[in-house]
């Protein structure tokens, strides 16, 4: 009797062991594989924000470059527009001298201009005067540098595995034990997660605070002292060594406020389809019930999951080549000048002259006002702004002889 007991004892340890190491094996396998999908979403991820942050930095690169092409491009059109005013202040403060000063200015030029104070290889009968020959200017187009290019450093992390070992839990004993019922081993592919749905918040829910009362001390009864008919006794004793009476009183419960946060407004969510995940595993199968004889209880080994190095982190160098643009640059042919031209003497300058002057310049679009050989204000803008058009020496009170040979008048 005590032999069979023995033996059921024993059998049952062996049962309620070996469930509870494929309970541990199982538990093992699951964290494991959780490990595993934590890893490649975090990898993921990563990778993901690598790219994004790579593709912001050359749309900066891009912009920057733009903008600094463009800034280049509005300095040269400011120093130009620069250059202009002060050419045309220049022009506006030599059209106001009036003609008369022009002709006889012979014995006051300011040699600063560059003009000689006689003018040279004058014969009788000549008349000349001073003319401004504005500086001349041409467009071209220039090669500018607008990226100096340089060095493009992309680091790719490291890859990892998650690979099996294996690690002795108990070395190999022997003694008398219930041998475990025989089992095949069968291969088996089980659904480890059903799909499912996974709820993406879309608006957080919304909370407000609110007083709850909480119960601090329960009610209860304590012996006091005093008679018995106290109010809410519920009992009455004698207390020998005092001669006290002792009533057995109701204590209420004491209670306290406190506030909570709740929730007022659900959170707003969408479910997003997770596909089932399957595993395939293998399951035993009882091919002999249990016995018991002395056996070799052989050692007991563990399969851990350990991260290993499989490919280390590189640092990869691009060279950038240099950027170049082409720019619309207006370059100086010739400088502003001050000289003695050739005009039509006063004497020279007689009504029916004038007139000829002013209906040439209206044939060519220059003259606008009356045909009255009068060389007023209006005959004398037409000369000047003929003579910027044709790149001849402005003279706002004098026409040369130039000018009338452009004119057609002989």
């Amino acid at each position: 009797m005590f032999k069979r007991l023995l033996l059921t004892l024993a059998f049952s340890s062996s049962i309620i062991w070996f469930g509870s190491c494929a309970q541990k094996s199982q538990t093992t396998a699951d964290q494991i594989e959780k490990a595993k999908e934590q890893h490649a979403a975090v990898v993921e991820q990563t990778q993901q924000q690598q790219k994004l942050l790579e593709e912001k930095t050359r749309k900066l690169q891009e912009e920057n470059q733009q903008l600094q092409a463009q800034l280049q491009r509005l300095q040269e059109e400011k120093r130009e527009l620069e250059k202009q005013k002060a050419q045309i202040a220049k022009i506006q403060k030599f059209q106001n001298v009036k003609a008369e000063n022009l002709q006889s200015a012979q014995c006051e030029i300011n040699p600063d201009l560059g003009v000689p104070l006689n003018p040279p290889q004058a014969k009788p009968g000549e008349c000349f005067a001073i003319g401004y020959l504005p500086a001349k200017y041409k467009y071209e187009k220039v090669k500018v540098l607008v990226d100096a290019g340089g060095e493009k450093v992309i680091t790719t992390p490291p890859k990892y595995k998650v690979v099996p070992k294996k690690i002795l839990v108990r070395e190999e004993s022997k003694k008398i034990v219930v041998i475990p019922p025989v089992y095949k081993t069968v291969t088996e592919k089980v659904l480890v997660r059903p799909a499912t749905t996974k709820k993406v918040v879309v608006r957080p829910a919304k909370y407000k605070w609110v007083t709850e009362k909480v119960l601090v001390e329960p009610a209860k009864k304590v012996w006091k002292r005093g008679r018995s008919f106290l109010t809410h006794a519920v009992a009455t004793r004698f207390d020998p060594n005092t001669g006290d009476i002792l009533c057995l009183v109701e204590v209420p419960p004491k209670y306290k406020y406190i506030k909570k946060k709740v929730m007022v407004e659900p959170p707003v969510v969408k479910e997003v389809p997770v596909p089932p995940v399957y595993k395939t595993i293998t399951k035993k199968v009882l091919v002999k019930p249990a016995q018991t004889k002395e056996v070799v209880i052989p050692a007991v080994y563990k399969t851990v999951y350990v991260k290993e190095l499989v490919e280390p982190a590189k640092v990869q160098k691009i060279k950038i080549p240099p950027k170049y643009d082409y720019v619309t640059k207006r370059v100086k042919v010739r400088d502003e000048q001050f000289l003695w031209v050739k005009v039509l003497c006063k004497d020279n300058m007689t009504k029916d002259a004038i007139i000829k002057l002013q209906k040439a310049l209206k044939s060519k679009g220059y003259y606008r006002g009356p045909i009255d050989g009068i060389y007023g204000p209006l005959t004398q803008e037409a000369v000047v702004n003929f003579q910027k058009d044709n790149d001849i020496p402005i003279t706002p009170g004098a026409v040369t002889l130039k000018t009338l040979q452009l004119l057609g008048i002989k």
